[in-house]
């Protein structure tokens, strides 16, 4: 299988040849801090991570080792596996072609995170009885992605659906059974020195002293959600001063200016990607610092950015990178 992602002609997908200045920002910045964006299949990216313009598909299936080429990119958010679970052989296939030193930030699949079965355009059909539960996540993510990526495994983010009213109104009964599944989950690092359970949420009912004891008490932590459904960055940061110390995950998903459901909007805003429309000075400035005091204490730090942050997310990558130097220096 995984010999399957490499096409007997070689690499089919080549990278963009790195500014020198791109390489020196890299330089600068601390080994414990690893940036990277979400998935890599954007044609648009040409000249920032690809040499020429290549299909969708191809990117998808062939391009992750030319990703992992760009100076700055240390990890990458595997989204694939939140629509249907990769096997360990798929997630191998994936660990294969990237450095020693990358690290992958892997979405838990919506069979174990959504409380609803949904039809393709997204709609609640039916409750979904394997919702957190212990059995269905190790089973089809915590197992396979510790055994397929082994020490590439950075951090495992269960990013919880926006729930239905009913559950909202049942939040003590769900971080309950959300500690239960986080305590059952054994500890990635024998496996993954740096791996990291996380939980991201899209309801900010979640955020109550309750869920900050589940995380502490399980060793997870909170996974940043940079979103238009939750609060600013400002705001979340209490939730992390309450964990502290620990490792931080972020992941600046979608700019608010598009609202709670403004995924669709973005992308027909920013395609092809290839530039920043929608700078958000604001909340780079503030995760720059969040980041330099985690690494600053010696602390892990996974960042991953959308397209839809502000139009493209490897010149979001860089203008992090570059914020994040002025700090340093």
């Amino acid at each position: 299988m995984a010999a399957s992602l490499k096409p007997a002609g070689g690499a089919v997908v080549e990278a963009a040849t790195p500014d020198p200045a791109l390489i020196a920002l890299a330089s600068t910045l601390p080994p414990a801090l690893r940036l990277g964006t979400s998935s890599w299949n954007y044609p648009g990216w040409v000249g920032t991570v690809w040499d020429r313009e290549y299909p969708e598909a191809k990117l998808s299936r062939y391009g992750l080792a030319a990703y992992a080429r760009h100076p700055l990119f240390r990890t990458v958010s595997l989204d694939r596996g939140f629509y249907r679970p990769l096997t360990a052989v798929q997630f191998a296939a994936y660990a294969a072609q990237v450095p020693e030193d990358f690290r992958f930030v892997v979405k838990a699949p919506s069979l174990v995170t959504d409380a609803m079965l949904r039809d393709e355009a997204g709609h609640g059909m039916q409750a979904n009885a394997s919702f957190l539960d212990v059995d269905s996540t190790l089973r089809s993510f915590v197992e396979p992605a510790a055994s397929g990526l082994g020490r590439k495994l950075g951090a495992l983010v269960f990013q919880i659906s926006p729930l239905p009213p009913r559950l909202l109104a049942r939040m003590p009964d769900l971080i309950a059974r959300l500690h239960a599944l986080l305590r059952a989950v054994p500890d990635l690092r024998a496996a993954a020195p740096d791996g990291v359970l996380a939980v991201e949420v899209r309801d900010p009912q979640w955020l109550t002293p309750d869920f900050i004891r589940a995380l502490r008490d399980t060793g997870a932590t909170y996974c940043m959600g940079l979103h238009a459904k939750m609060p600013r960055i400002a705001e979340q940061l209490p939730i992390l001063r309450a964990l502290w110390p620990g490792p931080l995950v972020c992941r600046w998903n979608l700019n608010p200016l598009h609202g709670a459901f403004g995924y669709e909007k973005a992308r027909r805003q920013y395609a092809p990607f290839d530039r920043l429309v929608d700078p958000d000075v604001e909340t780079r400035t503030a995760l720059a610092r969040v980041i330099a005091g985690t690494v600053g204490a010696g602390r892990n730090a996974y960042v991953t950015l959308s397209n839809k942050a502000e139009g493209s997310a490897p010149l979001s990558v860089l203008a992090l990178a570059q914020a994040i130097r002025a700090l340093r220096h």
